[in-house]
């Protein structure tokens, strides 16, 4: 088959690679570039065809977007601009690349390649896939099936959404300690815990490259909770694995 291509929007960095969907791996180091700020669709759109062009890559493209995405259009935009809100996304980007485009969650596409390749795969039951980073993305699963768009890092802790508060981003802010840190995802988890009771809890995104660091000061819960093993590239992969399904 002809090579799928992942992007992974992000609230600081935008990046790709052409995927290798056998493996579920990257097939060549990935190209990022910085989020424009504001990161408005113009701008966004121009970043995305710098990162498709450097590979000289014709094929479908995978694109995840940091918000709630229902066949294609962008709903909700929480660390980009406000432009997105309502906008048609794949067709946007179908434009410009001139390619077959599909625009998925964020989290979701990291859920996809997690439970396909990674920490999640051949896991029965309830699994949640939760991303820290600018903000907190998660991808739910049932039985492998995946619940789109659950945006759990927007439930409500101590009177604010949840990754204001335990974000990898709220770290740097508020400069915590690794385990003032793990107190504050300890509290997010128990919320997400009682609400879905899940079997499996893999943690990923970018911090999820220093788990050591956290996940051994996580108090034990009914549900295990283990790093990504894709780590910051399972979006990539989950979005050129939904382009490539989407055909």
């Amino acid at each position: 088959m002809a090579t799928v291509f992942g992007v992974d929007i992000g609230g600081s960095g935008i990046k790709g690679a052409p995927v290798d969907l056998e493996r579920g791996a990257l097939a060549e180091e990935r190209y990022k570039v910085l989020t424009p700020h504001p990161a408005s669709p113009e701008a966004v759109v121009t970043a995305v065809t710098e990162v498709v062009r450097h590979f000289d890559h014709r094929g479908p493209v995978g694109l995840t977007f940091p918000g709630v995405v229902v066949a294609g259009h962008t709903r909700t935009a929480a660390n980009v601009d406000k432009g997105w809100i309502g906008l048609d996304a794949q067709g946007l980007f179908r434009e410009a690349l001139d390619l077959p485009a599909t625009v998925v969650n964020d989290a979701d596409a990291a859920g996809l390649a997690e439970v396909a390749y990674g920490a999640g795969h051949a896991q029965g039951g309830v699994v949640l896939v939760l991303t820290f980073g600018t903000g907190i993305g998660s991808a739910l699963f049932v039985d492998g099936a995946l619940v789109p768009n659950t945006e759990l890092g927007h439930l409500e802790l101590r009177g604010k959404d949840a990754e204001r508060r335990a974000s990898s981003a709220a770290r740097d802010r508020h400069q915590l300690t690794w385990p003032e840190w793990a107190a504050r995802v300890d509290e997010y988890l128990d919320l997400v815990e009682m609400l879905f009771s899940p079997q499996l809890i893999v943690v990923g995104g970018g911090v999820s490259r220093k788990h050591e660091k956290f996940l051994p000061l996580l108090k034990d819960r009914e549900a295990a909770v283990v790093p990504a093993k894709l780590r910051n590239n399972a979006g990539i992969v989950g979005a050129a694995m939904a382009a490539a399904k989407a055909g």
